[in-house]
């Protein structure tokens, strides 16, 4: 069986470090290890609108600045095909399909779901407290994420742990359908990432998620300036008040984004950086910096600054390809184009099989145009 790839995100916004950890970083690392067949990454517009119906333009101005942080970021078009949701209508007929398999009160029991409707503020009763009804298509988004990965046969999906639920909600939909209708589709597994703290990033508030809605986000296309400002302002141990004071590392968002993104040859290389500061920083590894700021001395602005100077590396040549990019935004969207064509070719051909495995590809069977 070939291995294959589907990942992607919705167009809401520019990417965050979130995504970038949770996701996209693997993305990359994954595109060259050689091991895969095929991969695709998919810019879920049409999911993007269940919740922005009213406005659409949000959307579409996003689908570019997401697909410029995807080629940024590494992702190369000589080997990852990237495309748009929207313009693939067989992912819509195959939502229409999957629906019979899944009943209301398993889609209600989809933590992520539940989490999500919380999140933007929806309610089962559309006058309770002001809040506006779930619309029905945020309501199916397990449905159509099962769509669009059984269209090209995924057989990995490398996303955060919050989208566990939905991964389990697309395997139990294919061995339904499997087991109904005869072996047709492929059961994904899900790929998350190696390290803890990427599995989900809190936002730089210390809330659980990195979210653009709540504006707690580090945008990989942040200026130096923005960036240090982002992580200046900080959640971190609200008891550390001294330098002296003993500080907590659990909780505290600060020592979760070293743990994401510190490495080893970090402390060599940005030891400088600190020279002539009240407090030296000689360490040689993330544990020693751990271990002061429990014990007392350590302040929290020199580990921000340490952190901030870590992050910049990481953003910096980022920032530099997204420039280059930008300066040919036509050959951007002649990317998408070719990628779509090149994922709405596979879709085709799941479809087709699909449908002759429900039998109801009535055209195509020379028995029943027989009419014997």
């Amino acid at each position: 069986m070939a291995k294959i790839i589907l990942t992607g995100d919705r167009p809401t916004g520019r990417l965050h470090l979130g995504h970038y950890v949770g996701s996209l970083r693997r993305r990359v690392e994954l595109q060259e290890s050689g091991e895969f067949d095929k991969i695709f990454i998919m810019i879920a517009d049409a999911q993007a609108l269940t919740d922005n119906a009213d406005n659409p333009e949000k959307v579409r101005q996003n689908i570019i600045q997401v697909a410029l942080d995807y080629l940024s970021a590494g992702i190369d078009p000589a080997k990852t095909n990237i495309f748009i949701q929207s313009m693939i209508p067989e992912l819509t007929e195959l939502t229409f399909y999957y629906m019979n398999l899944v009943t209301v009160q398993r889609l209600q029991r989809n933590p992520t779901v539940k989490q999500e409707i919380q999140l933007r503020g929806f309610s089962d009763d559309e006058d309770n407290n002001n809040k506006k009804g779930t619309p029905v298509g945020f309501f199916c988004y397990p449905i159509s994420q099962a769509s669009d990965i059984t269209a090209f046969k995924a057989t990995t999906v490398p996303v955060g742990e919050d989208q566990e639920p939905m991964l389990e909600q697309c395997r139990e939909i294919v061995r339904k359908f499997n087991s109904t209708y005869g072996p047709t589709l492929v059961e994904p597994d899900i790929l998350l990432p190696d390290n803890p703290a990427c599995c989900r990033l809190p936002g730089t508030d210390g809330k659980a998620k990195m979210s653009k809605s709540l504006g707690n986000c580090i945008y990989l296309s942040d200026s130096a300036e923005e960036v240090w400002e982002k992580v200046r302002g900080m959640f971190t141990d609200p008891g550390h008040l001294q330098v002296s004071d003993p500080g907590k590392v659990e909780g505290n968002a600060v020592f979760t984004y070293l743990d994401a993104f510190c490495k080893p040859e970090h402390f060599e290389k940005f030891r400088s950086c600190f020279i002539g500061k009240k407090v030296s920083f000689t360490f040689d590894s993330l544990d020693e910096v751990k271990d002061q700021y429990r014990k007392g001395g350590l302040g929290d602005m020199m580990v921000k600054s340490f952190l901030n100077a870590i992050l910049n590396d990481v953003m910096e040549p980022i920032r530099a390809r997204r420039a280059e990019l930008e300066k040919d935004i036509p050959a951007v969207y002649e990317i998408l184009r070719k990628g779509t064509e090149a994922a709405r070719a596979e879709a085709a051909q799941t479809l087709k099989e699909v449908r002759h495995a429900m039998r109801i590809d009535y055209f195509d069977d020379p028995v029943l145009m027989s009419g014997m």
